[in-house]
């Protein structure tokens, strides 16, 4: 007897509306018989957003069982804490999961970057209980409600970075880069501390081979939407750290100091967006997703400890 084809579950994608910008961060709505799953879930300042998303589907706080966090950067996990109050139970990177129990040290990081700017960007990070943690390791598989999760370990943007394969889609995160608005263009967001130009490459290729493999066809980053040219976004994606290389080869040399290398990288990363044919009203949603300004610590971490350590 013929096996009766799983039902493909419609993923819907809650936009939080960060800082008012339609379009900068992403949280994916996964219903089961039973509430549904988020991955990521965005930071605290969001929620109201978040709650609104989720009631325009018939569904309040309490309906979600689990969190999938592609990272634990603010951005997309700030919120954790607080859903996992209410019953969510929160599934992330190893080397993640002692920061969502303990976030002192991921929120004094975070307040050398953003300084007095962490309160109204972010909101208040909760620790994640204990009894809520779920640490997922490289290649397991996560079952909720008969749905099934693969997380893949891909650093270069962090350390503590899963990708998460669903159905069709590969729930890329950071690593696959930034992409607003539609168009086919991305950016590549390099904070600090973990920015690793080698090892994003590496994830990168080992995404590539998920897919020649079949084992996605649409490819979702936080930042934001759901696209169906996985080929295309991965080539692009690769391009993008190519041009950042070449871009740091020329600057990074001088050594400048702080203030001018965030001057240089804005400037680059503005004319570089719109060399590549991206519609001026888009810039403000890209720098909301991903502040170039923030990247220039992240280069200048990597330059100094990984390409010419003293």
């Amino acid at each position: 007897m013929a096996t009766k084809p799983a039902t493909k579950i419609t993923i819907q994608t809650l936009d939080l509306n960060f800082r008012g910008q339609a379009g900068a961060i992403a949280a994916y709505l996964i219903p089961h018989a039973h509430g549904a799953v988020l991955i990521e879930c965005g930071p605290a300042s969001t929620l109201p957003a978040l709650q609104a998303g989720l009631q325009s589907y018939g569904l309040d706080v309490s309906d979600v069982t689990d969190v999938l966090l592609t990272h634990i950067h603010l951005d997309h996990a700030g919120a954790a804490g607080w859903l996992a109050r209410r019953g969510a139970r929160v599934h992330v990177h190893p080397f993640g999961a002692p920061h969502l129990l303990n976030p002192e040290k991921l929120l004094a990081s975070a307040e050398r970057i953003y300084g007095d700017q962490m309160t109204e960007l972010w909101g208040e990070f909760l620790p994640v209980p204990a009894e809520r943690l779920s640490v997922v390791e490289d290649n397991q598989v996560i079952e909720i409600e008969g749905l099934r999760f693969t997380a893949l370990d891909t650093p270069g943007h962090a350390y503590h970075h899963h990708v998460y394969l669903f159905q069709d889609v590969c729930f890329s995160g950071d690593i696959g880069g930034v992409r607003i608005g539609g168009v086919r263009h991305l950016r590549m967001p390099m904070p600090p501390p973990e920015f690793h130009l080698e090892l994003w490459r590496e994830s990168l290729q080992r995404l590539q081979t998920a897919y020649t493999l079949g084992d996605f066809k649409r490819i979702a980053p936080t930042h934001f939407g759901i696209y169906d040219d996985p080929d295309w976004h991965l080539k692009a994606a690769r391009q993008a750290l190519d041009e950042v290389e070449y871009w740091m080869l020329r600057v990074m040399p001088q050594n400048p100091p702080m203030e001018e290398l965030k001057e240089l990288f804005v400037a680059w990363a503005r004319e570089r967006s719109l060399r590549y044919g991206v519609n001026p009203h888009l810039l403000d949603p890209l720098e909301a997703a991903n502040p170039s300004w923030m990247s220039a610590y992240g280069i200048q971490r990597y330059w100094n400890k990984v390409r010419n350590p003293a």
